[in-house]
């Protein structure tokens, strides 16, 4: 797949929407990502300006489809949610992400971390957070005046951006969202998506079979010598649907 823009400066360019290459290294890799960008998805669910992404291609110059970045999970203030096949800064109100985690897998060389680093700082980024999980180590960065500096002390870290708290133990890394609780696992997120399935399920039914005791009720009603009008004040539809479902 891929993203063309048309313009008098810069004419068929092509931004490709993905590399060929897996969202993730191993499965410990893919954990981390979705936990974190799921729960975070969540937790700015309510705000319709607040887009949450991951692995998703970031073009933060026009014309330059070769200054890209797929951060594992991204978070941009101001910029609806809505499906893209890519992040081109340019049609995004020019609003960089915010916030960037990137999960370390044994692949990942520190040549390449560095020229991650150095991107995110070049292109704006406010908070950058790296997590390696096989050795249990979180890292972070926060712009300052003069830039990416890195955060000194991680321990029990609340992100500005976010509002969310880091804590880890000799286990695991685990994030607090602003109301106290803990963020979800990968096994709950996958029995929250049951969950919800199911609900929403349910309330389809309901909905069913509600419209279906409202249908069933307009020729009794009508039958026992209610007008057509008291039967649509009864059962709250408009006098045209109680017409035509008399007439089905």
């Amino acid at each position: 797949m891929v993203s063309q823009l048309q313009s008098p400066a810069h004419s068929e360019v092509i931004y490709p929407d993905s590399d060929g290459k897996p969202m993730a290294n191993n499965t410990k890799q893919f954990r981390w990502i979705v936990v974190i960008q799921q729960n975070l998805d969540w937790l700015f669910a309510d705000d319709p300006n607040v887009f949450v992404a991951g692995d998703l291609f970031w073009y933060p110059v026009e014309g330059k489809p070769n200054i890209v970045n797929a951060p594992d999970v991204m978070v941009v203030f101001g910029r609806p949610k809505s499906d893209r096949g890519s992040y081109q800064q340019w049609n995004e109100g020019d609003i960089a992400p915010q916030v960037v985690f990137e999960i370390l897998s044994p692949s990942n060389t520190q040549d390449e971390m560095e020229r991650k680093l150095l991107f995110y700082e070049r292109y704006g980024v406010e908070e950058y957070y790296i997590y390696d999980p096989d050795r249990n180590r979180l890292r972070g960065w926060l712009r300052t005046e003069d830039g990416l500096d890195i955060i000194p002390q991680m321990a029990d870290w609340l992100s500005p951006r976010l509002g969310i708290r880091f804590t880890w133990s000799q286990e695991n890394l685990e994030f607090y969202r602003p109301d106290g609780e803990c963020f979800l696992t990968y096994v709950e997120i996958a029995q929250r998506f049951e969950e919800e399935r199911q609900r929403a399920e349910e309330e389809r039914q309901r909905a069913d079979q509600a419209e279906q005791a409202r249908r069933d009720a307009i020729p009794r009603l009508l039958g026992m010598g209610l007008s057509v009008e008291q039967v649509a004040e009864a059962l709250g539809l408009s006098v045209e649907e109680v017409q035509a479902i008399a007439q089905e």
